[in-house]
């Protein structure tokens, strides 16, 4: 199998690697070299795009190629183009030679706007080395051997070789590619150093004075060796071992055994006389064809027509269109798809007296089982309807119709799968006969053995009918129409949207024509089935239908519109989200909205930063709770007092923490934390001031790696909440104000430092006190009363006047103030407190309303929701403020209200989706082609008294009859009058008033409050204005 290549990451990858390597083709081809467009390294693909933008990443083919200011830098490009490669080092040369020949010279032409080195000594030599920028014929030599270079560089071998020729010069140590201790780099490149020299070992022998030596020469010894040494001694005894014979076998040969070459001889003449001659180009079994592939083998074997290798093509078939459907297509494999259609069809000689037989010679059309394979049948439904039905009343089939019926499914499957595929379907559209296939299948009896098998058909009409242009007489158009009467829930889904494609990629319009009434009942009596899947496929079906003024008089004239329009606007509330947007009343000046101090943080903060070391937790302070202002000041003493204050109390509780940083230090650090930030002395009145510029305080401090904004405690002192005024508690600031990182964070924060809750040695909450027990009897002793707890959050009165004794019940009801961020937001909306059940606050309770409301989601009393102006008069608001109890007038508050609306459903791109938009679609598409027709007849005849009459407009509006019913006591001629231009005026009205009148209210509702379909609904409200409503 050859090697796979790797998947492209997105269709516009693909576009532009193939557009990357046209331009690569026509270059190559100018400069006179060759392209290799897929090249590979082993087995795997190296995509040429990729890697030339990943080394221009890099700085270009030289940056990459430098050995010393870029190390290693291919082994690198080669590990992410080779993962799990075994030897990086030489697979890194192949990748920098693929670079080499295919995309150097174009980098150099198209990135660095030069003329590239000619390809003699660019593509033409080997890779090694780079600078190709100042590669110039003249500057280049090509790489030689080693003689070549030692002529070159003037070296003799005279002096410095042996007779042999090989070199006696000892390397100097300087030109020594030697590695570091530790390196990996060039390690198989460096010289070795010779081996050591072996030496004999040689016993020490006593030293002889010249006199014991005597005067006399050495004489030879045996073998003519000198010397009385061991080693000479060693040497001169020495004998070499005895040589044992080889065993060796004979080899055959004419020379000594003519006879056994005489009888092979004789062989080889009989066995070539008797030998066929073999055709010239024909590979035999056995001497190396490995036979057809799969694919090739599964459409013989469907072609032949024997059950057994059907079935066994069939079976192989399901796997790879399921698998492979991406990649196997009918052009790529003629006569695969008519094989497929015709076991297709083959299912009616299961029901019928019949067998089709598909046909492309005009001569057979007539024949009453030929199906006309050029432009389809255009008959045969007529034909079908005329064939006898086999007796198959039984649910149990015959065990060669269940194997026969089996293979026909597997092959609709087959078919089913690989048109998924646009270019199958494309292809498959191109074949008159899978018309024919459909209408087959879709008419058979009605058996449960065939009910697969027609999902299967309408699953393939409904990707295929998007290429065909259906009239209303078409076989196929009237069988899938039928369908749509199915008991099935699928069917009918399938059919609605296989019709609703029909010329869906052609110019040609789909009317939908030839509807029958009792159809058109049942799609409007399916909307108001709950199931959202078939509500769409009636809802697209219909908006087909209503785009054309003769669908739509049918429609007026055969079905309830009025009720069809009433569902409709249902639906544009389907599942719709409510969505509340808070305005703020008066905007104050934006100086105003400038903190003056420093925000204080809760103690959970301010023990995480103290932990810290410094200058990271002073910048961590100033990210926290400063932000950079241009036009911001602040004087350094205020801002280092700020510091000091926010960790005084935590430094002296514990005095192994580590101190805070110098004043001066701190200063300096500002400017480091904030680039905008500078330290300035000013001169005022003749005294300096030190300030910093560029920095102002927060108004809510934030996260500093988050940037996601603290949560501010909204608790107040129970003395003003309780009805007491005073001078110490009047100011803006009595709420705690302290912040806390999250919404459990906030909890912890009150449970602890407002309702005072003890922790256990665990620290667990201690929910209930543990009462103190009597040594003599056991029984609980209670030494104090129970604690009352209340909530004080921006106003809640929850537990007023007598508060709880359960801790647990107050710590869950604070949980309710806080904000809400996990995932089921938005159903938890759904039951949140609403203006209907809201408990208005006691006029103590408001004062400093401003500061009440809480700076984060979920709302808190009236103000939050806009309904302060609804309890103005009892609860002693007047124009001026507000009145507390002891009559001291309090400042106005000017609260705007907050919106709320219904928003649905939205697509990827945050466009209207779903069934409100095909219901607005719809609606639209009614206001426009009713405007068109005539108006209604206004006269109705009552059943069952034909000579009373009364009009339309009389019986739609109760008003009218209640009034006539009063004043029919006494007629007079002034009330007929009236009678006789009502009805001129009922004559007169049109389609559209009639229809949308009753709901226009509710239109203009979901104009107004819901935003998503807010766009669509001013064209639905243009085309109801339009037709006279």
């Amino acid at each position: 199998m050859a090697p796979s290549k790797p998947r492209e990451a997105s269709p516009d990858h693909a576009v532009e690697h193939a557009e990357f390597l046209q331009k690569l083709e026509e270059y190559h081809g100018k400069r006179g070299t060759i392209l290799d467009r897929e090249p590979k390294v082993g087995s795997r693909h190296i995509d040429l795009l990729r890697l030339y933008k990943r080394v221009n990443d890099e700085g270009g083919y030289d940056k990459v190629s430098d050995t010393k200011g870029n190390k290693l830098a291919w082994r690198r490009l080669a590990g992410e183009f080779l993962p799990g490669s075994p030897n990086l080092t030489t697979q890194a040369f192949l990748v920098k030679s693929i670079y080499y020949k295919n995309l150097a010279a174009y980098e150099i032409s198209t990135v660095h706007k030069r003329d590239p080195p000619p390809k003699e000594i660019l593509e033409d030599v080997s890779a090694k080395g780079g600078d190709l920028l100042n590669r110039t014929s003249e500057n280049f030599f090509r790489p030689a051997s080693r003689e070549t270079e030692r002529l070159r560089n003037g070296e003799d071998d005279s002096e410095d070789s042996d007779e042999d020729g090989e070199s006696r010069k000892t390397p100097k140590a300087d030109k020594m590619d030697v590695d570091e201790p530790g390196s990996t780099g060039r390690v198989t490149r460096a010289l070795r150093h010779a081996p050591p020299q072996r030496v004999l070992f040689q016993p020490e022998m006593p030293r002889q004075t010249r006199q014991s030596m005597g005067v006399n020469s050495p004489q030879p010894t045996t073998n003519g060796v000198y010397g009385q040494s061991a080693a000479a001694m060693t040497i001169a005894n020495y004998e070499p071992r005895t040589a044992a014979p080889s065993n060796m076998k004979i080899v055959q040969t004419p020379a000594n055994n003519p006879e056994l070459f005489g009888r092979l001889r004789m062989k080889y003449t009989v066995n070539r006389k008797n030998k066929p001659i073999p055709l010239k180009g024909l590979m035999l079994p056995g001497t190396g064809f490995p036979g057809p592939n799969i694919y090739i083998r599964a459409l013989h074997a469907l072609r032949s027509k024997e059950p057994e290798e059907e079935a066994y093509a069939l079976h192989h078939l399901v796997k790879i269109s399921h698998e492979r459907g991406d990649k196997y297509r009918f052009d790529a494999f003629p006569g695969l798809a008519e094989a497929l259609i015709a076991k297709v069809i083959s299912v009616a000689s299961l029901f019928y007296d019949v067998t089709w037989e598909v046909s492309y010679d005009e001569d057979d059309f007539h024949s009453s089982n030929v199906l006309n394979g050029l432009t389809g049948t255009s008959d045969l439904l007529q034909r079908i309807q005329s064939l006898r039905v086999l007796d198959t009343q039984d649910d149990l089939l015959p065990e060669d119709d269940a194997k026969t019926l089996g293979m026909v499914n597997e092959a609709a499957l087959i078919i089913r799968n690989m048109i998924m595929l646009h270019e199958n379907a494309l292809f498959a559209a191109m074949i008159p006969s899978i018309r024919d296939l459909i209408v087959v299948v879709l008419n058979l009896p009605k058996h449960a053995a065939v009910v697969e098998l027609q999902h299967y058909a309408l699953e393939i009409a409904e990707q295929l009918t998007k290429f065909w242009e259906l009239d209303a007489q078409h076989p196929l158009y009237r069988s899938i129409l039928a369908q749509v009467d199915s008991e099935d829930r699928g069917t009918i889904i399938t059919s609605l949207k296989a019709l609703g494609r029909i010329a869906m990629n052609l110019e040609a319009t789909n009317k939908l024509t030839g509807v029958p009434k009792k159809t058109l009942q049942l799609i409007c009596d399916w909307l108001l089935v709950e199931d959202e899947e078939l509500r769409n496929a009636c809802l697209d079906f219909l908006y087909l239908f209503t785009g054309f003024t003769d669908n739509v008089e049918i429609l007026a004239n055969e079905v309830n519109v009025q009720g069809l329009v009433n569902q409709l606007v249902r639906l544009l509330q389907y599942n719709a989200v409510a969505f509340e947007e808070r305005r703020s009343g008066s905007k104050p000046s934006k100086s105003s909205q400038h903190a003056e101090a420093a925000p204080k943080l809760s103690s959970a903060i301010i023990e995480h930063l103290v932990t810290l070391d410094e200058p990271e937790r002073s910048s961590q302070w100033l990210r926290t709770c400063f932000e950079e202002d241009p036009t911001g000041e602040i004087t350094q003493i205020q801002l280092w007092s700020a510091y000091n204050a926010a960790f005084q109390e935590i430094m002296a509780m514990n005095q192994t923490l580590k101190a805070l940083m110098p004043a001066k230090d701190f200063i300096t650090n500002v400017s480091t934390t904030f680039s905008g930030a500078s330290a300035q002395v000013l001169v005022v009145g003749q005294q300096q001031k030190y300030t910093i510029r560029g920095i102002r305080p927060r108004s809510v401090p934030v996260d500093p790696s988050t940037k996601r904004q603290y949560i501010r405690c909204c608790w107040h002192p129970p003395s003003l909440l309780n009805g007491y005024s005073d001078t110490k508690h009047s100011t803006s600031k009595i709420e705690c104000g302290e912040f806390a990182s999250g919404a459990r964070a906030m909890w912890e924060h009150i449970v602890s430092a407002h309702l005072k809750m003890p922790r256990d040695e665990a620290g667990k909450w201690l929910l209930e006190q543990k009462p103190d027990i009597d040594m003599e009897n056991g029984d609980a002793v209670t030494t104090s009363k129970p604690t009352k707890y209340f909530c004080h959050w921006g106003g809640c009165t929850h537990f007023n006047p007598a508060g709880t004794d359960s801790a647990f019940e107050v710590g869950q009801h604070i949980k309710t103030h806080m904000p809400d961020d996990s995932i089921m937001h938005a159903i938890h909306a759904k039951h949140n407190r609403t203006s209907s059940t809201s408990t208005p606050l006691t006029a103590s309770a408001k004062v400093r309303h401003e500061s009440f409301q809480p700076q984060f989601g979920q709302p808190v009393g009236l103000g939050s929701l806009g309904m302060s102006s609804r309890y103005s008069s009892n609860y002693g608001y007047n124009e001026r403020g507000l009145e507390s109890r002891n009559g001291s007038s309090l400042p106005p508050q000017q609260l705007a209200p907050n919106l709320r609306y219904f928003n649905t459903a939205t697509d990827e791109t945050g466009d209207a989706a779903g069934l409100p938009l095909a219901s607005v679609l719809v609606l639209r598409n009614l206001a426009r082609q009713l405007g068109k027709l005539n108006p209604p007849p206004s006269v109705h005849e009552i059943s069952g008294s034909p000579s009373h009459k009364r009009t339309l407009s009389d019986s739609n509006n109760p008003e009218q009859r209640h009034s006539a019913s009063a004043s029919a006591k006494k007629p007079r001629l002034s009330d007929a009058e009236d009678a006789n231009e009502e009805e001129q005026k009922a004559e007169n009205v049109g389609w559209v008033p009639r229809v949308f009148a009753p709901v226009k209210e509710q239109l203009y509702y979901v104009k107004a409050y819901n935003l998503t379909l807010r766009n669509y609904m001013g064209g639905l409200l243009k085309a109801v204005a339009d037709g006279g409503c």
